[in-house]
This record gives structure tokens, sequence and C-alpha cells, in this order.
């Protein structure tokens, strides 16, 4: 299938240049994939030729998005259209043994490289990880135990008043509900449709929770709203007799119809923006299904494991009881968090929920240094350009991975020299 990608030779000093290879993930990629970025300051250090690809069925390479089509979506294919891209710039810029190949990817793209390391490790020498959830998992409850902790972090601009403040809206939410308010409610959140169905009360649970989830994922790196922003609303001084769920009311008007999000995942057309092809990944291979059923989670008991995974049957056909055997494919395919992989760097922030799916741990032997943890840092922080406000912790760890990408060229100059 015809992909799109981006080369950036301004950096490359050929004929004997490295190549940094930026991967795509489950989104479009842009031209700034090879303009700017950690990888990129890093690419004029070491004279690299930068190449990125866009992720077959994404953006721009999209074919079609019937459910016939996207059996070719998966991982395996992802890493076999990389290692068939790596032989398409090789044979376009003559390129030899010579130019080193390292590779870089955040999230699931964070993923890819680590994977493509491991299973074509012939073709990249080096890859960085960053925020690589390596380890599929059906019930990602973990993820809303990091955004709960990270709520209450005072390190992070979140404080224990803070986290009691979400838990006590969303219990007010919850109960106005279930009490027979679902009219009031919908005036309240700007609902086009009063959330009168069990599906669309989860829908608007799951939509508001969302906002919390995403702040902490991307804290301090897109957007105004912050973990501090978002706790001084939460519990700035409320006015007598006001419930807890105005002060949700605050954040933002919501869509709350099951059945509009129902028929938009299942539009053939992009207007999803990568949104039906990344549910179709999560059951056919991940999960990380980010529920909220045990009492570690903040928000809402209604946002359960049944009302995400039926959703793989009604858009796909696919059965429910098979996604956990999808998944311990994908793990024992690749190795979980575990993987027999060396020359792979994973770099991961301490309050990004994704990081309990991620290598954290150093290993032994080559692979004794392959885990940075960054202290205070969120999701694939570690890509983004240099900024004044980064945090010491940030700064220091890019220093790391500059090490690391430094040391993999010595020792690959070393091993193909003539």
């Amino acid at each position: 299938m015809s992909q799109r990608f981006f080369v950036n030779e301004a950096h490359w000093k050929r004929p004997h240049g490295p190549v940094f290879l930026y991967i795509g993930g489950e989104g479009l990629l842009s031209k700034f994939s090879v303009l700017a970025g950690h990888h990129v300051s890093m690419a004029g250090e070491h004279g690299a030729l930068l190449v990125a690809l866009e992720h077959r069925f994404y953006g721009q390479s999209i074919i079609s998005l019937g459910t016939q089509d996207l059996q070719h979506l998966s991982s395996q294919e992802a890493l076999a259209d990389l290692a068939a891209f790596r032989q398409h710039i090789s044979q376009k810029y003559n390129l030899t043994c010579r130019n080193v190949w390292i590779s870089f990817g955040g999230s699931y793209a964070g993923a890819l490289s680590a994977w493509f390391r491991g299973k074509f490790p012939h073709l990249v020498y080096g890859a960085v990880a960053s925020s690589a959830p390596v380890q599929a998992k059906l019930d990602f409850s973990a993820y809303n135990l990091i955004v709960g902790r990270s709520l209450g972090d005072e390190n992070v601009g979140g404080s224990e008043r803070c986290l009691k403040a979400v838990r006590e809206s969303f219990t007010s939410l919850e109960a106005a509900l279930l009490g027979g308010n679902e009219t009031r409610v919908g005036k309240d959140f700007c609902c086009c449709e009063t959330p009168k169905s069990p599906e669309d009360q989860a829908e608007l649970l799951q939509n508001v929770a969302d906002i919390f989830m995403g702040t902490v994922q991307y804290n301090e790196e897109v957007g105004p709203l912050t973990i501090t922003r978002l706790c001084d609303i939460m519990t700035e001084a409320q006015s007598e007799g006001e419930e807890a769920y105005h002060r949700l009311v605050k954040l933002s008007c919501l869509e709350v119809s099951w059945v509009k999000t129902l028929q938009w995942l299942n539009k053939t057309t992009d207007e999803s923006f990568g949104y039906r092809q990344w549910f179709y990944q999560t059951c056919t291979e991940f999960g990380f299904y980010q529920t909220c059923e045990d009492s570690s989670c903040p928000f809402s008991r209604m946002m359960t494991l049944q009302s995400q995974t039926q959703l793989c049957s009604l858009l796909f056909n696919i059965p429910q009881y098979t996604l956990s055997a999808n998944i311990d494919f994908t793990n024992q395919y690749y190795g979980g968090d575990q993987p027999q992989t060396h020359r792979v760097l994973y770099v991961n922030g301490d309050i990004d929920p994704w990081m309990p799916l991620s290598v954290v741990r150093n290993g032994t032997g080559e692979d004794k240094q392959r885990a940075v943890l960054i202290q205070g840092s969120a999701h694939c922080a570690d890509m983004n350009s240099l900024r004044p406000s980064d945090r010491t912790s940030l700064k220091q760890a890019r220093e790391v991975i500059e090490g690391r990408v430094s040391a993999w060229l010595k020792s690959a100059a070393l091993e193909y020299r003539d």
C-alpha cells in the first residue's frame, strides 16, 4: 500500500552520516516529524539524515477503513512496512552499512521503535522508545491509578485536597444521574441530548473523566490546562450550597450520545481522525482499556471493561471472548515488559499513566542501563524540543538519551569501519 513519508537532508553529512528514523503512530504524520523535536537536534549534532514514515491506515496512508480492509492493520504489518521503507531509502540514497540507523518513536510508535529493533536487529542499530506501552493489557485499571496519584502529588501541581474534590465531584455527578436529575445534568453540561440511558450516562462520565486523564497524561506539554490549573478549578472556594459537581461543569460542554459515538466510529472515511483504526487495534492486539472499577480510581464505577470491550463486537464483529487470547499473543510475540532486546532505551515519565506498561527497570549484561525514568514528567515529554520551562529532571534525561545515541554511533563506527 502507498504510505506517506518525509525526508530532511539538511543535517546529513554525506555519504556516511547516520539515519534517524522517526516512526509514525496512530495518527496523522506531519512534516514537523523531521523538522522539530529532540531527535532533530541530535541529527544536527551527528550529521544524520532524517526520515519519517506514516503508519499504514492512518493520516493520509489510507485506502479504506472497512472491516475487511482493517484485517491488514497490525503492528506486525507496520514493522514490515518499516523494513521495506528502510530498503527504499537505502536504495534511493545509495546507503551502506556505514550509514547507521537509529529509530525513534513515542507512545505506540515508541513500542514500534523497540519492536523494530527486537524483530529486525540487522536493520536498526539502536532504538529510543519513549513512553512505550510494550505490555499489552486487557483491563488497564493502572492508568487511572496513576492519574489519581498525580492529581494528589504536590510536586506536579496536585494535592490531596484536589484528589478529594475530584472524587466528591464524580460521586455527586453520578448520584445526580442515577437520582432522576438527568435533565438538569444535561443542561448544566450543555449536552445536545438528555443523558437518560445507562449508555449515555456512562458516555458523559467518561467524557468528563477524559479531561482529567488527558491533562495528567500531557501535563505541561499541550494546551493551557495543567494539573495545577485543573486543581485550582477543583479546589477554589465554592459558594454556600453549591453542589460538588458544579466544579466539573466549569470544565467543558460535552457530547453524551453513545449511539452517535458508535455511528462516528463506524464511518469508513477518516472522519474519526484515527480513532476507528486505533480501536480496532485495541481489539485485535493490545486492549489498553482504561477502566474505573476499583477503589483506586477517582472517577465513576460506570466506566467498566464491559462498556468498552462490547464495541469490538459492535464495530468489527470481534467476539469479546477472543480479546484475552489476542493480547496474550502480542505479549508472547514481543516479550511484553520483559523483552529480550539490547540497544533499546526505554524512556518514561513517572506521572505518565502509560508508564506501568513500559520497561522501567534496568536489565542485565548489555541491557543493564536500558531504562530512564523522569521525575515529574509526563507522556513523551522527552521527545519535544528543549524549552526554558523544562524541569531539570527532563533536561537531564535528554542528556542521557544524547549520550546513549552518541555511544551507539561510536560503537557502530568501530564495527563497520573499512
